[in-house]
């Protein structure tokens, strides 16, 4: 993000958000991100649905997720990959 003190877009907010929740950006940045996420009630709510998909997640065992939904996974993140 730019040092102009305003505050980002949404895009942009969504964009970092991981980096937000992995600790991994400048401290500027997540000052940023957090004004933002204060005053962006839709933005505040995306983070939450992240959170809980995470804590959700982290609760599932390989023998939780069928064999066939599992391959279905993979290759759509094989696919996803390819596009980059």
């Amino acid at each position: 993000m730019d040092d102009r003190g305003d505050d980002p877009p949404c895009n942009a907010v969504v964009e970092l958000l991981t980096a937000y929740l992995e600790g991994v950006l400048r401290a500027r940045d997540r000052q940023l991100i957090e004004h933002h996420l204060g005053e962006c009630p839709y933005c505040a709510d995306y983070l939450d649905q992240m959170r809980f998909t995470i804590r959700a997640a982290g609760r599932l065992r390989r023998d939780d997720v069928p064999p066939e939904l599992l391959a279905a996974l993979v290759g759509a993140f094989r696919a996803e990959g390819r596009a980059w």
